[in-house]
């Protein structure tokens, strides 16, 4: 006999410990085999000997926590039939064979039902059909227990304890000062900060989220997601600590029937109430409650407001390890699944912490997680909440996710992950782009694109290779969507469209980026070989693909590093920079590396920016540079670049240009020895301001001490079109929806230019409801507030972080009370009343799914209607009408044009075919087989559509079949050509474009059309008689064959 070279798994069937309900899952798997046997001794017998005999097994892969529930044996056997429920422990299924091939051996078993005895062989000569189905939940699986039921479950526990049950908020958030929505809480942000009065003293939510922070572990670990639903119950005021403990405690053992000696308790380190009340009140072990630090048990709103501690519930999956040395971070041992915090703090500006008049809960219990302990799977993933598209795609990609390795798993994963995420986005409004949520939803459909074909899924993975796969994995999302959001399938059309239109759009671009990112990091090895140095692509490279090709650089990061190539990020940023700059109005590039500058460069420190609060500084020159060269003076008349210790000048940075003014040098007596014209500042190598301008007066030299002062006219328009920009982002969200945001912005003196992603041009009365909010919020006088404060707490306070943009530690928020909140270093006014007036001059769009906004603020708003008033004056003055009447006698002057040019048009055309009639008599005759009638000439200089009516008029008169070739020259430098046949020269096989192309291209141009008439036109009137010429006679040569 040969070796056995089949892949055997065999199913053992473990009873609940607690319920001895059999939990199995089922699966079909066919195959076609012959059997041959050899007896030898044995207690059974084979009673007969199949030929090409089905089996249908319907057993498979039942795991559980703390408990190996899958047995790998060397034998086997086949059964006819499934096994009955056995009274003993365990119990087993028949093998699943994986490979096709030669002998197994089946002996016997020693558990379970009594099995044979001695040994048989049996030998296969085999055909096996693929795996077709994956593993599936059965039927017998606790509904209880499924996602679905633990948000109702959840939900009605809190609603029978006077909590009022709130829906879900969208993913793109009413609080225009946070991207999307990242936890359950923000809806009621408002409530906790005392903005508004709380509707019901408690409430209960099942929020849909998104955090892709941690996008590179999704699919790697057991519990990282970029969608999640958040399970939430909250207080405003009503009650507190004892409650909220007591009724998580009886949420987690008495409805979800979580073991309590499973159950691990962290607190505050200092927070000696909740110790006491998980274990006096609840009687948790001491030894299970944990006291963790500031980092992770602290909750805070921002540098200053409500904070509070939190305590959290962990689920042990593994009891047995003990209680000495435990990290609740294990995640091969504990999962958190609720977090409880208590805001009963205001922390103030000192960092002192005062109690709050009315203390707060919020909580946050994961779905994904408790259906991960409930439903007893590995992982997230493996729940009845993702598990179901993972399958889906398994299926597209032909693979068996129960039998794959962990790659291909991975992958599998993120698929599952990643489309819930891209179709709970679309459904809330938030459409591919380059920028903000619109690039988040980007970044994702194509992680899940690359995905997909990495696991061999082609097209649509149903045999169409030019279609999309995407629709059809959002199918099962949508499916699975009832419960979490019923507006999702209300939706559908709209959500499958979109994405079916991204995919396409990516894959155009995709197969030859893979091809140059292949050959990228082939090159990158191979310059590396034998170096013993790590292989680092450069960013260049990344930033072509990303620029060119479409790829977010972190699937190429992706890419790479499964190939052991790390990339340089450093450089990839700097020409992500450079492509930023180039957007951006047309400056001069200021090079600090050109000759000695470099060297200048590193003894110059960052320069102190006062303009915030100030337009007038005593500052030292820290440096000269003249044509990228250092120099110690430079006089008068000459163009000089500056470096400053400290500087009232904004360099120009975050879409803002830069301060104009003066530098001054003054004498004893308050005489001026030197003056220099600032024109521009820009920020190099740091934070080192460049002073670019020229001499009008005396000398300058390093080491002197100058007056810098800024155009504090010019200042004042930069500031207000700045916060104009903010109010306007603002409006167009309350406007148009909050999946808007920036793509990028001018603010100069004269104007300001945003540009946003939004997929339609807007309307007029959009554009005059955005005015009147934003004229609204100037009339209000609201002060403006702005605070330096870490990123962290940046974002913590809810400011808005634009997607993609690089911030140091420390940052600037800048908000308009109840109006917006974003990061900005830019200048702003002190309220905004000092705007005055706000009116948009255009919209447009400038690239897909890109819109741009141009508009005036302050004294360009008040330039802007003068201007316009002048030239209403000016018109209603020619045209001897009142303001209000203008409208409608340009009306009545348009109608006299368009009647006009009718009979204008008309009159040309029946002189074209009044002349066309007298060229009939120049018709020659051509063809050997038929008689054909051809004319070919020039017609002075009659238009296009003149032309063409009277090469209809010619084919018409002369009858089938004949040919007619006209040209003219209706202005300088302009020719028109136009060729028409009859049916009987088109059967001839010859076609009126093929005839007019060479004519065109001589005349300096092009064009074409159908079989039977063509038209071009050109650029070179002088050549059109020679052109004629050729054709006439290639036109002979064809006809007469």
């Amino acid at each position: 006999m040969r070796e056995d070279k089949w892949e055997i798994m065999w199913i053992c069937h473990v009873p609940h410990p607690q319920t001895q309900r059999q939990a199995y899952l089922t699966t079909n798997v066919y195959i076609n085999c012959q059997f041959k046997t050899k007896h030898t001794q044995t207690q059974h017998r084979p009673r007969k000997t199949p030929s090409m005999t089905n089996i249908n097994f319907s057993y498979s892969l039942k795991t559980s926590h703390g408990t190996d529930s899958l047995l790998l044996f060397p034998t086997s056997r086949f059964l006819s039939k499934p096994f009955l429920p056995s009274s003993r422990g365990y119990r087993y299924s028949s093998g699943l064979i994986v490979r096709t091939q030669t002998l197994i051996y089946a002996s016997s078993l020693s558990h379970g039902r009594p099995s044979i005895k001695g040994p048989r062989e049996v030998q296969f000569a085999t055909k096996a059909l693929p795996v077709a189905k994956e593993l599936v939940e059965d039927k017998l699986r606790d509904p209880q227990t499924s996602g679905d039921a633990i948000r109702q479950r959840f939900l009605e526990f809190y609603a029978a304890r006077g909590h009022k049950v709130l829906p879900s908020a969208s993913l793109v958030p009413d609080d225009p000062t946070v991207l999307l929505t990242i936890a359950g809480m923000l809806q009621f942000k408002p409530i906790f900060l005392g903005k508004v009065p709380r509707e019901a003293p408690s409430a209960a939510t099942s929020q849909k989220c998104i955090r892709t922070n941690d996008i590179e572990n999704v699919g790697r670990t057991s519990r990282h997601q970029t969608f999640f639903e958040m399970l939430g119950n909250f207080s405003f005021g009503d009650y507190f600590k004892k409650e909220a403990i007591k009724w998580a405690w009886e949420l987690s053992t008495s409805e979800y029937g979580l073991p309590g000696d499973r159950l691990w308790i962290s607190v505050y380190q200092d927070d000696d109430e909740t110790f006491a009340l998980w274990h006096d009140e609840l009687g948790v072990p001491k030894e299970r409650i944990i006291r963790l630090g500031e980092d992770d048990n602290f909750w805070t709103s921002g540098v200053t407001g409500p904070c509070g501690p939190c305590t959290e519930l962990y689920y042990d999956f593994h009891p047995e390890r003990g209680t000495s040395d435990v990290d609740l971070g294990d995640d091969t041992r504990f999962i958190e699944f609720y977090n409880l915090v208590f805001m009963q703090y205001n922390k103030k500006d000192d960092g002192s912490l005062e109690p709050l008049k009315q203390k707060n809960i919020d909580t946050g219990l994961g779905l994904e997680r408790m259906a991960r302990i409930l439903q007893k799977v590995p992982n997230n993933y493996e729940t009845d909440l993702i598990f179901p598209i993972i399958e889906k795609a398994a299926e597209l990609a032909n693979v068996s996710y129960s039998l794959a390795d962990d790659s291909t798993k991975t992958k599998l994963k993120i698929i599952g992950d990643h489309m819930r995420a891209v179709v709970y986005l679309i459904s809330d409004g938030v459409n591919p782009s380059n920028i903000g949520r619109g690039y988040v939803v980007r970044r994702l459909i194509r992680r899940v694109v690359r995905t997909g074909r990495l696991l061999g899924v082609k097209g649509d993975g149903m045999g169409d290779l030019q279609g999309a796969f995407l629709p059809i994995l959002a199918k099962k999302v949508i499916e699975l969507s009832t419960n979490i959001d019923a507006d999702v399938k209300t939706r559908s059309s709209r959500i499958l469209e979109e994405l079916k239109r991204e995919e396409l759009r990516f894959v155009l671009t995709l197969e030859r980026g893979e091809k140059l990112l292949d050959q990228m990091l082939a090159d990158a090895l191979l310059n590396t070989q034998g170096t013993g140095t790590a292989t680092c692509l450069s960013g260049k490279d990344a930033f072509i693909l990303y620029d060119t090709y479409g790829f977010p650089v972190e699937i190429t990061k992706e890419v790479a590093e499964e190939r052991g190539i790390s990339i340089d990020m450093n450089s990839f940023d700097i020409e992500m920079e450079k492509q930023r700059q180039l957007s951006q109005a047309a400056h001069d590039t200021v090079k600090l590396s050109v000759e000695n500058g470099a060297n200048l460069a590193e003894d110059i420190p960052d320069t102190e920016f006062l303009g915030y609060n100030t337009l007038h500084s005593k500052s030292v020159v820290e440096g000269l540079l003249v044509n990228g060269s250092p120099v110690a003076q430079v006089s008068k008349g000459s163009e000089v670049e500056i470096f400053l210790n400290r500087t009232p000048f904004y360099a120009e940075s975050g879409g803002q240009i830069a301060d104009n003014g003066f530098l001054c040098i003054t004498e004893a007596e308050n005489e001026q020895k030197a003056i220099v014209e600032i024109k521009d500042v820009q920020k190099s190598m740091g934070n080192i301001f460049i002073h670019k301008g020229t001499i009008t007066e005396g000398t300058i030299e390093v080491g002197q001490e100058v007056e810098a002062a800024v155009d504090a006219n010019l200042r004042q328009r930069a500031k207000v079109h700045h916060t104009a920009t903010h109010l306007l982002q603002s409006a167009l969200k309350r406007v148009i929806g909050q999946e808007t945001s920036q793509a990028g912005s001018l603010v100069a003196f004269d104007r300001l230019r945003f540009d946003f992603n939004f997929h339609r041009p807007l309307q007029d009365k959009e554009l005059v409801e955005i005015e009147g909010l934003i004229n609204q919020w100037i009339g209000d006088a609201a002060i403006l507030e702005t605070k330096v404060m870490s990123l962290t707490d940046a974002k913590g306070a809810g400011a808005i972080a634009m997607f993609g943009e690089k911030y140091g530690e420390q940052v600037r928020v800048v908000e308009v009370p109840g109006v917006s909140m974003e990061l900005c270093g830019g200048t702003h006014v002190g309220n905004t009343a000092e705007i005055r007036g706000f009116k948009i001059i255009s919209e447009q769009g400038i690239a897909s799914g890109v819109r741009r906004i141009e508009a005036v603020a302050g004294d360009a708003f008040i330039e802007y209607v003068l201007t316009r008033d002048n030239y209403m004056k000016q018109l209603c003055s020619t045209l001897k009408v009142k303001a209000e009447e203008v409208t409608s006698r340009v009306d009545g002057l348009l109608e006299e044009l368009r009647l006009t040019r009718n009979e204008v048009s008309a009159a040309r055309a029946k002189a074209a075919i009044y002349k066309a009639s007298t060229l009939s008599s120049r018709a020659s005759t051509v063809g050997t087989s038929k008689s054909i009638r051809l004319i070919v000439e020039s017609m002075g200089d009659i238009d296009a559509d003149s032309l063409k009516s009277a090469a209809e008029y010619l084919v018409d008169l002369l009858k089938d079949p004949a040919a007619v070739v006209l040209g003219s020259c209706p202005g300088e430098g302009k020719v028109s050509l136009v060729v028409a046949l009859t049916p009987g020269v088109v059967d001839l096989g010859i076609k009126a474009g093929e005839v007019i192309k060479p004519l065109a291209k001589s005349c300096g141009g092009g064009g074409g059309g159908r079989p039977n008439f063509a038209q071009a036109g050109g650029r070179k009137p002088e050549n059109l008689p020679g052109a004629l010429e050729e054709a006439r006679e290639q036109l002979k040569k064809l006809l007469d064959k």
